[in-house]
């Protein structure tokens, strides 16, 4: 069984049109594995709807302890990507005997023409293939986090030397 952890991110963000922001009016996690046809055997459980860039360590430490707490051995977080490899590497240091990848999105699924569905995709196929550790699943690669960085630049993740 795989124990699926939603935190937020661009991936479950929407736009509203009377605010003229992003928002987060709920997971469409549930929505994406039903579209996807996702047949594997999960518990899901929503952790909470944050842009990672508002996360602070106490936000992490809430993961690592649903993440330590959890009774599964196979752990994918969806997060938002622009602090995603910082809470990946508190993980990481934990040296929780797990495997445990994080994915996210660069356009929220909502909005069509989204990453969100291919990456939740390779995460859930990862996590079942993947040595214990912590990845990251991102634009079709699988990485390990000590070796991963997001390129602002090109809008991707790549693997760099630790």
């Amino acid at each position: 069984m795989i124990h699926l952890l939603i935190t937020g991110g661009t991936l479950d963000k929407d736009y509203d049109p009377i605010g003229g922001e992003l928002t987060f009016p709920g997971s469409c996690v549930p929505g994406m594995l039903e579209q996807a046809r996702c047949t594997v055997a999960l518990e899901s459980t929503v952790l909470m709807q944050k842009d990672s860039l508002e996360m602070d360590d106490a936000d992490r430490a809430q993961i690592l302890q649903a993440c330590q707490h959890s009774p599964h051995q196979h752990i994918v977080i969806t997060h938002g990507t622009d602090t995603l490899v910082k809470t990946g590497r508190v993980l990481a240091e934990a040296r929780l005997d797990k495997v445990i990848v994080l994915t996210g999105a660069m356009r929220p699924h909502r909005l069509g023409r989204s990453d969100a569905l291919f990456n939740l995709g390779a995460a859930m196929m990862a996590v079942q293939l993947a040595a214990k550790g912590v990845w990251v699943a991102m634009n079709g690669q699988l990485l390990p986090v000590a070796q991963t960085q997001k390129n602002r630049r090109l809008g991707r993740f790549e693997r760099v030397s630790s």
